[in-house]
């Protein structure tokens, strides 16, 4: 039996086990349709449920709409398909999915130091303008966020998922809560913490840290592995000494920017799990990922098997119903995605 095949099944076990132990899905028979069942006191309440056809009635064109701004914004950069997806990420990890990175006043989230890098607010505006004229007060901005993060994957040749919609808009939004998300200095024990925290596994930190096969990063956020690493004044031995050199000519200065995959950064592929089999992961954490045992198994079964794509559908379909807000009395559907409304 090859060494392939055992990572395979490995992660075949895991995945499984994973699958069982979430059970996220459950069938409406009445309705005839996929809902989600967000965990409420009284489980029996219709209201408290995302759903898969929610705008199928209030807004049937917002899944045209998205999809056709996405496309165009992503045509002319395509680096906003990963700033979309870390747009996605900052906001379901403070707060849950509930639109409240997108929040810009003083003392926001936004507004937070660590949020600082963060881009493709100006798409979800656009996204938000264009559905507000088609059906006014009906689609969420966390809906539109959560939605264009899942096409701006699919347009760098990533999966496809289905999302379901109900999501209200959040009201609160505080700056130094933002400095809870993951910043790529972690160790793993820590994102293994978090990722459990917000109801995920060890699988799910893995796969979703596959993200980073797209997008880029400050060359300042990673010089200290290149020139004095943990105060040695060496750089990280963990790195590939060709790969370290090609950095240290790519990052004299820290305001460049690199690619977080080396090898094919416009690609949504398995590459970043190869690159870090060969010591080329950018973050300290993406290496961390494949020297670690609790991780480095499930690294090595996704650089050989194509399971990376469908359970990246799986884990961000899981990372997307983060605390979700559904009550009316909860959140509201904002008309302006940068401001709570008025009235």
């Amino acid at each position: 039996m090859s060494n392939s095949y055992l990572r395979l099944l490995f992660l075949l076990v895991l995945y499984i086990i994973s699958a069982n132990s979430s059970q996220p899905y459950e069938e409406n028979y009445e309705d005839a349709e996929f809902t989600l069942q967000v965990p409420t006191l009284e489980d029996t309440d219709l209201d408290n449920l995302l759903s898969f056809s929610y705008y199928r009635k209030s807004c049937p064109q917002f899944e045209s709409i998205l999809h056709s701004k996405v496309k165009e914004w992503i045509k002319k950069d395509y680096t906003l398909a990963a700033s979309l997806l870390r747009l996605h990420f900052h906001d379901c990890s403070v707060r849950g999915c509930d639109g409240s990175i997108l929040l810009n006043h003083e003392g926001s989230e936004r507004k937070s130091q660590v949020s600082k890098t963060l881009r493709g607010y100006e798409i979800i505006d656009d996204i938000k303008a264009e559905v507000e004229k088609q059906c006014p007060k009906t689609v969420s901005c966390a809906d539109i966020l959560t939605t264009a993060s899942r096409d701006a994957t699919v347009e760098l040749g990533g999966p496809y998922w289905s999302v379901p919609y109900g999501r209200k808009d959040g009201k609160v939004s505080i700056d130094k809560e933002a400095e809870m998300v993951p910043m790529g200095h972690e160790n793993i024990t820590s994102l293994i913490e978090y990722f459990q925290s917000k109801g995920l596994n060890v699988l799910d930190l893995v796969v979703l840290s596959g993200a980073h096969t797209i997008g880029r990063t400050s060359c300042g956020s990673i010089q200290y592995r290149l020139y004095n690493y943990k105060g040695t004044g060496k750089p990280d031995p963990s790195l590939d000494t060709k790969y370290l050199n090609f950095l240290q000519r790519k990052c004299r200065w820290a305001s460049e920017y690199v690619d977080l995959d080396a090898t094919t950064p416009k690609k949504f592929d398995r590459m970043y799990y190869i690159n870090l089999e060969k010591k080329m992961g950018l973050l300290t954490t993406d290496q961390l990922l494949y020297s670690d045992p609790r991780t480095s198994q499930l690294v090595s079964a996704l650089t050989t098997s194509s399971v990376f794509e469908h359970q990246f559908a799986v884990s961000m379909s899981k990372f997307g119903v983060i605390d979700v807000l559904t009550g009316d009395d909860e959140g509201e559907i904002r008309t302006n995605c940068n401001f709570v409304n008025a009235y």
